[in-house]
C-alpha cells in the first residue's frame, strides 16, 4: 500500500480540514486528516501527542483516512495506529519522539527480545489493527540517546554493586508482569528496563511502511510481531554505530514479508529475522516464513542479514537477493543455541557483494551462547537445507558453519563464491555439505577446512595465494568426501591434507594438481585405505607436512554401474 500526494491535494489541504488524497484514483475514498486541524503545532517544542491522538480517532471513526504531517517538526509522545490509518509524514517534515520515558506509560502489550511482556509504549505502535502504513519522504526521530544513557548507567551500576537499582520504571514494569514467563537467559529481562522499539506492529495484516528516513530509536527500529502481509520499501534506517540493540528491521514470527530497496545502518544487526526466545517461543509456535529481502544496501552494523538467534518457533522460507554489506560487522549469519529449539530450513541467499566486513562473510553458528552440551530434547536447535550463491568480496574471516556434535548443520550449499580474507572457511560437525566453484584466498592458513563431518562434495574448490607449507583443503575426520574439478595455483606446497583417525571414504578423483608440489598429505593416524587418489602420490609427513612421498596402497576400482 503506497500512498502518494499530488500537489493539488496539498493545495486542497490549506483550505480544509478533511479531503481527498491521492492517488486520484481512491480519492473519494481516502479522506485526509491534518494533524494541524486538531491543534498539532510543528515547532519541535509544542507536545502534539494528544492532537496526533485526536486526529487518528477522527480518521477511524470516519472508516479509515490518512493522517498528515507536513511542514515542520512534530514533537509527540507514542502514536497508536488503528485500523485503515496512513499516518503521512511528508517530505521536509520531522516527527521527532519525546524523550520523557513517563509518556510511554501506561505499559502496554509487547514483545521485547522474543519475550512476551508488558512494557514501556512503542513510539509507533498497533495492535490487531489492519490495513495500516507509515509512509512519506519526511523523516522519524526516535531520540534514542536519553534511553541508551539510561541504560549505560544502570549496567553500569549493576556491574559495580552486583543489584539492579529499584526505579519507578522497574517497579511499574514489575508490576506489569507479575507472572512473567522467564527464558532461560534471565538477565535482560531482569534488569526490568526494556527500552521500546520505534515501530512495533502486534497481529497486524496489510501493513506498510515505506520512503521514510528513521534514526535514532531507543532498541530495535522497525519490529512487526505476529503480523501477515509486510511490505517494508525505499526505507533508510540510521542509528549511531554505538548505539545498543539498535537492529533496522527484524520481523518477529511474521508470514509474507517482503523487505525491498531499503539503506540501513544501525548499531546492531542490519535485519533479523526472529520467532520467540525459549519455552515460550516454543509453546506459542509460531514461525517466520515467506520472507524476502532484496535490493537493499547495509552499512555499519553487525550482521547484513541474520537469522535468529531467537528462534524457538522456527524459521523458514527465506530468500535473500541482490543486496551489498559494505562495512558490518558480518555478513550473512544464521545463530542459534542449546535450549533455543527451533528449526532453520530452506533459505536461499544469493547475489551478495559484501566490502569491508570485518568479521565472517558467512556464518551459521549454533554456538551463540556457548551453552554446555546436553541431551537431545525440543531444546535442540537445528539448521537445514541452507543454500549460499553468487557471495563476493572481502572479510576478515570467509566463514564459519558450525553445527552441535549432537545436531549436525545438514544440507548445506555454497555455489559460486569468491571472497578475500584473513582467514578461510570452516565447517564442523556438518552433513551433507556441497561446494562448488569455490574460491577464498587467504592471508594465512588454509583455504578451507573441514572438521568431523559427513558426505562432503567439493568441486572446483581453490585459492589464487596458497601459502608454504600449509595446505589449500584441510580434512580432518570426514566420512565420505569427494575431491574433484581442482586446480592447483602455481607455487602450492600442498593441496589437500586429510587428517584423523575418523577419516574414511574420501575420494580424489579428477583435478589438475600438477602445480602442486604435493597433491595429497596425510598424516600418520589416517587409516590406511582412507583416502583414494588414482593415479596420485600422497605424502605421509612425520613432524610436518610434505616430508616423505609414497603412493597409497592399491584403490579398489571405481564402480561403473549406472
Amino acid at each position: 500500500m503506497k500512498i502518494v500526494l499530488t500537489f493539488l491535494s496539498l493545495t486542497l489541504w490549506l483550505g480544509a480540514g478533511a479531503v481527498a488524497a491521492a492517488p486520484p484514483a481512491r480519492a473519494a475514498k481516502t479522506p485526509v486528516y491534518d494533524v494541524r486541524t486538531y491543534g498539532a503545532v510543528a515547532d519541535g517544542k509544542t507536545k502534539n501527542t494528544v492532537a496526533i491522538r485526536k486526529a487518528i480517532s477522527a480518521a477511524s471513526a470516519g472508516g479509515g483516512g490518512t493522517v498528515y504531517l507536513g511542514g515542520g517538526t512534530y514533537l509527540t509522545g507514542p502514536i497508536h495506529l488503528a485500523s485503515n490509518i496512513t499516518l503521512f509524514i511528508d517530505a521536509g517534515t520531522i516527527l521527532k519522539f519525546s524523550d520523557d520515558f513517563g509518556d510511554y506509560l501506561p505499559m502496554v502489550r509487547s514483545r521485547w527480545e522474543g519475550t512476551e511482556v508488558f512494557n514501556f509504549s512503542p513510539l509507533i505502535y498497533a495492535d490487531r489493527a489492519d490495513n495500516i502504513a507509515v509512509v512519506g519522504r519526511g523523516t522519524i526521530d526516535g531520540q534514542g540517546a536519553a534511553w541508551w544513557k539510561y541504560l549505560r548507567a544502570l549496567k553500569d551500576e549493576h556491574q559495580k554493586t552486583g543489584v539492579w537499582r529499584t526505579d519507578k520504571w522497574r517497579q511499574e514494569f514489575s508490576r506489569m508482569n507479575p507472572n512473567l514467563e522467564w527464558p532461560d537467559d534471565r538477565q535482560n529481562l531482569e534488569m526490568g528496563f526494556l527500552r521500546p522499539p520505534l515501530i512495533q506492529l502486534i497481529e497486524c495484516h496489510n501493513v506498510a511502511i515505506e520512503d521514510l528516513t528513521i534514526r535514532n530509536s531507543p532498541f530495535w527500529t522497525v519490529n512487526p510481531v505476529y503480523s501477515d502481509d509486510v511490505n517494508v520499501r525505499g526505507v533508510t534506517i540510521d542509528n549511531p554505530l554505538d548505539a545498543p540493540n539498535t537492529d533496522g528491521i527484524d520481523p518477529e514470527s511474521c508470514r509474507n514479508v517482503h523487505i525491498a530497496d531499503c539503506h540501513i545502518s544501525v548499531g546492531d544487526d542490519c535485519i533479523t529475522i526472529k520467532s520467540g526466545r525459549d519455552r515460550q517461543g516454543r509453546r506459542i509456535g509460531r514461525a517466520a516464513e515467506n520472507i524476502t529481502v532484496t535490493n537493499c544496501t547495509m552499512g555499519h552494523g553487525h550482521s547484513g542479514v541474520a537469522m535468529g538467534s531467537e528462534i524457538s518457533g522456527g524459521i523458514k522460507k527465506i530468500a535473500v537477493s541482490n543486496c551489498v554489506f559494505d562495512g558490518t560487522d558480518r555478513g550473512i549469519r544464521i545463530k542459534s543455541t542449546r535450549g533455543r529449539g527451533g528449526v532453520v530450513e530452506d533459505v536461499r541467499v544469493e547475489n551478495i557483494v559484501m566490502k569491508n566486513v570485518r568479521e565472517e562473510a558467512i556464518t551459521l553458528n549454533l554456538y551463540y551462547t556457548n551453552a554446555p552440551p546436553e541431551a537431545v530434547s525440543e531444546r535442540t536447535p537445528r539448521f537445514r537445507n541452507i543454500h549460499l550463491s553468487g557471495i563476493s568480496g572481502s572479510a576478515g574471516e570467509a566463514g564459519a558453519i558450525l553445527g552441535l556434535e549432537e545436531a549436525r548443520i545438514e544440507n548445506v550449499t555454497l555455489t559460486d563464491v569468491d571472497l578475500v580474507a584473513q582467514k578461510g572457511l570452516s565447517i564442523k560437525d556438518a552433513s551433507h555439505v556441497s561446494l562448488s566453484a569455490v574460491r577464498v584466498d587467504t592471508a594465512a592458513g588454509p583455504s578451507l577446512m573441514i572438521d568431523r563431518s559427513d558426505d562432503v562434495h567439493l568441486f572446483d574448490v581453490r585459492t589464487l595465494t596458497p601459502h608454504p607449507a600449509t595446505p589449500v583443503v584441510e580434512l580432518a575426520n570426514v566420512k565420505r568426501a569427494f575431491v574433484h574439478g581442482a586446480f592447483a595455483a602455481p607455487g602450492t606446497d600442498i593441496f589437500l591434507n586429510v587428517r584423523g583417525a575418523d577419516a574414511q571414504s574420501i575420494l580424489v578423483g579428477e583435478n589438475n594438481l600438477a602445480d602442486a608440489k604435493i597433491p595429497v598429505s596425510v598424516t600418520k593416524d589416517v587409516g590406511p585405505h582412507a583416502v583414494q587418489a588414482p593415479g596420485l602420490k600422497v605424502a605421509a609427513p612425520s613432524g610436518g607436512f610434505g616430508v616423505t612421498e609414497h603412493p597409497l596402497p592399491p584403490s579398489p576400482p571405481l564402480s561403473t554401474a549406472p
